[in-house]
């Protein structure tokens, strides 16, 4: 696997919990809560071409020959490990012990999986 085509998978990974991010973010900083508000909403629209993005970022790296049981779970458990921390930071969300041990699980599963690339 080629240094870019990593770039890329990096690139949909941010991209992806960017966009849960957002839509977390629309959520809180709407007071509209009509279709017109909510279809009008920047954070929510910021968030609907992340995913987007990623969609296309991923799709590239598909076609790059990176293997859909390597590249999916890249993309998930490095996208969970994104959104807890962003949660707590961004929506000061509280984080228990046990889920910064999950965390820690998802970061070994990711070299793990990594470690075949």
């Amino acid at each position: 696997m080629d240094t870019f085509t990593i770039l890329m998978l990096i690139v949909a990974i941010v991209l992806n919990a960017l966009a849960n991010i957002l839509i977390k973010a629309s959520a809180i900083y709407s007071n509209d809560e009509t279709i017109i508000g909510l279809i009008t909403n920047p954070w929510l629209i910021s968030g609907l071409i992340s995913f987007g993005l990623a969609f296309v970022f991923y799709r590239y790296v598909l076609s790059k020959g990176l293997p859909l049981s390597i590249a999916y779970p890249l993309m998930t458990t490095t996208g969970f490990a994104i959104v807890i921390i962003a949660s707590r930071i961004f929506f000061n969300e509280r984080l228990v012990l046990i889920q910064w041990l999950g965390i820690g699980f998802i970061v070994l599963g990711i070299w793990l999986i990594a470690s075949k690339i």
